[in-house]
């Protein structure tokens, strides 16, 4: 492709770059990780990540990053192109086997605190959440941390690994609760149950790393134009994967339990094989996976933690593609996270529901997601990431203004929280997808590390806010105010974009 060929906004991305810079930019003579650090590190500064050369450019027609033309060349579209590539079907299988363990998970955590700490007379509310601090702190303490690593590690190592190790952690539970059962309480707490706590933390942690890992090895396996279908298909197994684990764990479990027993297994080991064997199954899938990623010399294996942070943030300042497209997923994310508390005061209000059922609320949602991926998946590619962004904010807006006027009418409210996760998959799909086309292999650890980190924070600061401002300002407010929020977003992702 000639360079008359690229549009305005695709050549855009490289204004950038100093002029005096770009005739120096040869391909052959890139910088490699290593001496990029070597070199930030002399002078007591971190390097900017070295820009690809403008020829390089025409590869973002195909993903839809750059302007709004759409590559010629992609003969193929939809899913067919991905479900053929046998390195993507592992990768995927894994994740499979791994969000579903993930899901289970915790309705695992929450059937043991049920049989064997709660009391008859006490709330199982407390229990629940500590087991939720226990699981939500690696986030915000490890989650950057653990994507400079990832960057050092071979990717396929980091996936099997974090699985199989997740695997032997929840496959130890029963060992371990038969081995200090009767121990004297510590403080207020059961030893079992701090057990519990802390294998729970261990499991988290170890998805700080799997979880960078698993989408900085989604571009090293998937070809970049396929590359909307393939964050489609992993974000319909994800939506699945919550509905499936939230709605039938308990089902699952119990189903396990009785297949144990009936093989003549002693105790109720049945779950515990369920979620460790779904963590070591993803393991050896993932074993197949081969992501052809350059090896770091050993002497450099082990990073500069706080560095490559500062390289982390400093490429987020310079490149303000990934910056927006990470300000639009911190804005999805907190919605669906208000969402979540909100869904509790709906079911509430709705003729004929109790509180008790929110989780038809959120499964809507879900479902929603889903088909937006899907629809996405198999047509987006003929749409630019701005173009999908913006129609995705507009419909969010136009969704959150109808729950404010519609929040007693069940019908409508269903048929309103499905659109708003078909318009969010329009918004998260292709923002997921365009930090991963934006962003260089050897920075893609550190940034998926950053926007997980960012991301739990976004999801956590909705989830204490959501209530306190719908009994101050009522239902209607709040929808009302997180649809400005989507709004503004949109419109600023938009200009940005187009400057």
């Amino acid at each position: 492709m000639s360079p008359k060929d690229v549009s305005k906004n695709d050549q855009s991305w490289t204004a950038q770059i100093p002029k005096t810079d770009v005739p120096e930019i040869q391909s052959e003579d890139k910088l490699t990780t290593d001496e990029a650090n070597s070199n930030g590190n002399s002078n007591g500064q971190s390097l900017p990540v070295a820009t690809t050369p403008e020829t390089e450019s025409p590869k973002l027609d195909g993903s839809g990053s750059g302007g709004e033309a759409v590559s010629a060349n992609v003969t193929q579209q939809g899913f067919l192109p991905v479900l053929k590539n046998p390195n993507f079907l592992a990768l995927w299988g894994g994740q499979v086997f791994s969000q579903l363990a993930d899901k289970v998970y915790l309705v695992l955590m929450i059937a043991l605190i049920n049989t064997q700490f709660q009391a008859s007379n006490q709330s199982i509310s407390g229990w629940v959440s500590v087991l939720m601090m226990a699981f939500t702190i690696p986030a915000v303490l490890f989650g950057s941390v653990a994507g400079v690593f990832v960057d050092r590690w071979s990717k396929k190592a980091v996936l099997v690994a974090t699985n199989i190790w997740r695997g032997i952690l929840v496959l130890s539970i029963p060992f371990l609760l038969w081995l200090t059962h009767g121990w004297k309480p510590i403080g207020v707490m059961p030893v079992g149950f701090l057990i519990i706590l802390g294998i729970t933390f261990l499991v988290s942690t170890l998805t700080q790393f799997f979880a960078p890992a698993e989408q900085a090895a989604i571009p090293l396996v998937v070809e970049e134009q396929h590359l909307l279908s393939a964050n489609s298909l992993y974000t319909t197994t994800m939506m699945a994967s919550v509905i499936v684990g939230f709605a039938v764990g308990e089902p699952l479990l119990a189903i396990a339990d009785g297949l144990w027993s009936q093989i003549g297994g002693s105790g109720s080991l049945g779950k515990e094989l369920l979620v460790g064997g779904s963590y070591a199954i993803a393991g050896l899938i993932l074993f197949l996976l081969a992501t052809k990623e350059k090896h770091h010399h050993p002497d450099t294996e082990f990073p500069h933690v706080f560095s490559d942070l500062r390289d982390g943030f400093a490429y987020l300042k310079a490149n303000h593609r990934v910056r927006n497209a990470l300000l639009q997923l911190i804005i999805l994310f907190s919605v669906f996270a208000a969402l979540t508390v909100l869904a509790v005061r709906m079911a509430e209000i709705i003729p004929n529901m109790k509180a008790s059922q929110f989780g038809f609320l959120l499964a809507a949602g879900g479902v929603g997601i889903a088909a937006g991926a899907t629809i996405l998946g198999q047509f987006g590619q003929r749409f630019s990431y701005t173009q999908l962004s913006l129609c995705g904010c507009m419909g969010m807006t136009a969704s959150l203004i109808g729950l404010s006027i519609f929040t007693t009418q069940l019908w409508l409210v269903l048929l309103l929280v499905a659109l708003l996760g078909i318009f969010g998959a329009l918004i998260g799909i292709p923002m997921q997808t365009a930090i991963q086309t934006e962003t260089p292999p050897e920075m893609r650890g550190k940034v998926f590390g950053l926007q997980n980190n960012v991301i739990n924070i976004a999801l956590s600061l909705p989830l204490a806010l959501a209530g306190v401002a719908e009994t101050f300002l009522g239902l209607q407010v709040v929808f009302l105010g997180l649809a400005a929020i989507v709004f503004l977003g949109g419109i600023l992702t938009w200009y940005n974009s187009h400057k």
